[in-house]
């Protein structure tokens, strides 16, 4: 397989596992410019060798996260996600809301309020009142994991 075969198939490995390195071209590394083995599309590549170069040969935080197109903000955080999950500390997160943020306690506590004194509502009625008295949009489906969410508390 030629360098440049292998090379194509390997982005589109990264690609499909999310991992691909948006910005390669923000490497500055000189062991990435010089050495076929580093590799700037790799994105947990560039994240460990990035934290490496810090917590193994003490290199200056600014100067490092600079040298990998990285904030030092960042570089801090992939430091302390690595120190406390290994290497999957460096893989991407996902983006978007981390809970149901638009379902807070005042919501769903309506919500079991209604199901309990109108028992002949139906799941599908409820994104409708939610929004007449909250002017919330919530999906069905999202009433249903927030209140799943609030048995199990119970």
């Amino acid at each position: 397989m030629e360098t440049t075969e292998w090379s194509a198939t390997k982005e589109q490995v990264l690609c499909q596992q999310g991992i691909l390195n948006p910005h390669p071209e923000r490497v500055k590394d000189e062991f990435f410019a010089q050495h076929a083995f580093f590799d700037a599309r790799d994105l947990v590549q560039v994240r460990y060798e990035m934290v490496r170069r810090v917590l193994v040969e003490g290199q200056p935080v600014g100067k490092t996260a600079a040298a990998f197109g990285y904030s030092r903000v960042t570089l801090y955080q992939l430091r302390k996600r690595f120190q406390a999950e290994g290497m999957a500390g460096l893989l991407p997160r996902a983006k978007g809301p981390r809970r149901a943020h638009k379902l807070g306690e005042e919501i769903v506590r309506y919500i079991e309020e209604r199901l309990e004194r109108e028992t002949e509502m139906r799941m599908a009625d409820l994104p409708a009142r939610v929004e007449a008295e909250f002017g919330v949009r919530v999906h069905g489906r999202s009433i249903e994991r927030a209140l799943a969410r609030q048995r199990k508390k119970d």
